[in-house]
């Protein structure tokens, strides 16, 4: 096994347990829960804006408990252990369970991999709204459309730049955003002391028993734990020890913010203002607003580099077609989808435009990130029982947070009609892409033919030596699905020997393996002719980069360096000078064929995924060869599920 250079490695001062760990952790991991406070109390009182005491008090509970059986026992707990080499979130759960004889597997994740994709178009739209609308308690007249609208459109065209010196303010800056919750919440604790009684749960109990509208309020309350799911989808950013001890620190934050703005609604605070900015003094209403938009800012970021990691993961796992990757800087974790890029900046910009105020938008907020953490739940529970977890404790844990979140689905069901069916739209859309990619995929590799190299070797070896033949070119590339070196695509064997036959000096077979190591890059060599032909199995991991021209290009230098390899062209004139020989890369297209003869829904799947194919990006520029001289070749994809009829000659009179 020989290891590929490759430098973007996770990071062990900021993985491991450090104050640079903690203080990245905040900035990145909890920005989304970390902003919560901003519109959760004001969608409490929005139910009932005739509230009692009582009903803050059992409102407060439950955020309380939902924070703590959500967020922390879940996903702090227990989710974080589930880690795919330090990598979370439910598409790298997904490929620790792909190798588990479940069929419907694939579903699950899809489900939840698109709800949580159409969260997370509507949370920056939600959140920075939320927070510019502060200025109206300041300036009654300020548009704030407008200006929510140029916040969003500068967050996404930062996108392209990279955010890797931004991103360094981040924890400093999210550090001071916890502190002032914690301060101005306890602050305000003193205008109802009573408000301390909302740690016993009885209280949540009390309210959702007493009060008939208590779906809508559960609708409301789960706003706070909406960012658990994106805590564990960057498990991969800061580490699970930096996670948990920072987590600590932040609810504590949180529920304090949370006690405080009950406290001041129970001592007389007005319920049309935002408790948010309720227990703010004027002198800091100001500081208030800025440092929330910032917060915003920060956690539409988060939400983003989280977005395109989804992406890059689903491309890898077959869940989507082929689109082009960014890495605008060197930061761990940063990449750039441009085509998503934009596809979320018109979906902000378009949840603004529909919604106009977060008041609205709360009402489309929150009901598909339940049906990602029911999936989450779901493949949590395969991965423990898989790990050797005792099935009653599987069972248990399966039963509480399936009816926990089911409850909280139902509850936010409620929203469908009033703004819920906007991101179930979207979620519907890239779910139903996802599946039919999936899916279609796995059909296609299903017909790839397989022979046995060893009959063709002699031919190969003659080939290169016929004088007669053109030589196509110095050294011909291939692409193989096959991982086993002695077996190779019929399509393939065919391209060299009877489709214009290609001679060359070298023939190289490169199989990419797709790892579920994230950042895993390494490659074998075997030679199946000496010194003519190779096959290369590449192991690269869902986390690293496709440049398979620069892979290439080392294993060739390790080759020569080693002896087994000449490359210098065999053409006099270039070889006269020492000139390397030249490349040539040859991908074979498999279109289906409209011959085949297969079941209606198969006949719909290879359809669709001719045509999902348009959105993405070409396999040249997909595995980084858009420098190398390419070559395509179209060959028919016949699915027949029926013997081939012979034709039968008929004798002449």
């Amino acid at each position: 096994m020989v290891k590929l250079s490759y430098s973007d490695t996770p990071s062990h001062s900021v993985r491991n347990l450090s104050a640079m760990g903690l203080l990245v952790a905040l900035g990145i991991v909890f920005g989304d829960i970390g902003t919560s406070p901003l519109y959760v109390m004001k969608a409490i009182t929005a139910v009932n804006p005739h509230f009692s005491a009582d009903y803050i008090i059992g409102a407060v509970s439950c955020v309380i408990w939902v924070l703590t059986l959500q967020t922390t026992v879940k996903y702090v707990l227990i989710a974080l252990r589930a880690d795919n080499n330090g990598e979370g979130g439910v598409l790298a759960l997904f490929s620790l369970l792909k190798k588990i004889p479940r069929k419907w597997l694939y579903i699950v994740a899809a489900t939840g991999a698109s709800a949580l994709i159409a969260d997370g178009v509507i949370t920056p739209a939600m959140t920075v709204s939320s927070a510019v609308e502060g200025l109206s308690i300041i300036a009654p007249d300020m548009p704030v459309i407008p200006l929510v609208v140029v916040i969003i459109v500068m967050i996404f065209m930062m996108q392209q730049a990279g955010t890797g010196k931004i991103g360094r303010l981040f924890g400093p800056f999210m550090l001071v955003w916890f502190l002032m919750l914690g301060v101005l919440g306890a602050c305000n604790i003193f205008h109802a002391p009573d408000i301390w009684r909302a740690f016993n749960p009885w209280y949540a109990v009390k309210l959702l028993v007493g009060y008939p509208e208590w779906f809508l309020i559960l609708g409301a309350v789960f706003l706070c734990t909406t960012g658990a799911e994106a805590l564990y989808s960057d498990l991969g950013h800061c580490g699970r020890l930096n996670i948990s001890v920072s987590w600590m620190f932040v609810k504590i934050m949180l529920i304090l913010n949370y006690l405080g703005q009950g406290a001041w609604l129970i001592g007389g605070g007005d319920p049309l203002i935002n408790p948010f900015y309720g227990i703010m003094p004027g002198w800091f209403m100001a500081i208030g607003v800025v440092l929330s938009t910032g917060a915003a800012i920060i956690a539409s970021q988060a939400l983003l580099s989280g977005s395109f990691t989804i992406f890059s993961e689903a491309i890898n796992l077959d869940f989507w077609p082929k689109l082009k990757i960014k890495y605008p800087s060197d930061e761990k974790g940063q990449l750039y989808i441009p085509v998503v890029n934009w596809m979320f900046l018109a979906g902000c910009l378009l949840t603004v435009l529909i919604f106009r105020d977060s008041n609205h938008m709360e009402a489309a907020y929150g009901l598909a990130i339940t049906v990602t953490m029911l999936m989450t739940t779901v493949l949590l529970t395969i991965y423990l029982r898989h790990r050797g977890c005792r099935r009653w404790l599987c069972g248990c844990f399966l039963m509480f947070f399936m009816a926990l979140e089911g409850v909280f689905f139902l509850a936010n069901i409620a929203k469908f009609t009033h703004g819920g069916w906007f991101t179930f739209l979207i979620a519907a859309i890239v779910g139903l892409v996802m599946v039919v990619w999936y899916r279609s995929t796995r059909i296609r590799d299903s017909y790839i033919e397989f022979s046995d190299i060893t009959p063709t070797l002699d031919l190969i070896r003659d080939l290169k030596s016929d004088n007669e033949v053109p030589r196509y070119a110095s050294n011909i590339v291939y692409f193989s699905r096959s991982g086993n070196p002695c077996k190779l695509e019929n399509k393939l064997l065919y391209s060299i020997v009877s489709r214009q036959p290609k001679r060359a000096d070298h023939y190289w077979i490169i199989h990419i393996e797709h790892s579920d190591e994230p950042y895993r890059l390494d490659y074998t060599v075997d030679e199946l002719i000496s010194g003519t032909m190779f096959f290369i199995t590449i192991s690269m991991g869902f986390r690293v980069e496709p440049k398979i021209s620069l892979y290439l290009r080392q294993v060739v230098e390790d080759l020569v360096a080693e002896g087994r390899l000449d490359i210098t062209s065999s053409y006099p004139s270039l070889r006269k000078h020492g000139r390397a020989g030249d490349f040539r890369f040859i991908i074979i297209n498999r279109l289906f064929s409209m011959e085949s003869s297969c079941s209606r829904m198969r006949t719909f799947l290879m359809r669709m995924h001719d045509r999902l194919r348009h959105i993405g990006i070409t396999d040249q520029s997909a595995m980084g060869l858009d420098t190398s001289g390419v070559v395509y070749e179209t060959v028919p994809l016949i699915l027949s599920q029926n013997t081939s009829r012979r034709i039968h000659r008929l004798r002449s009179s």
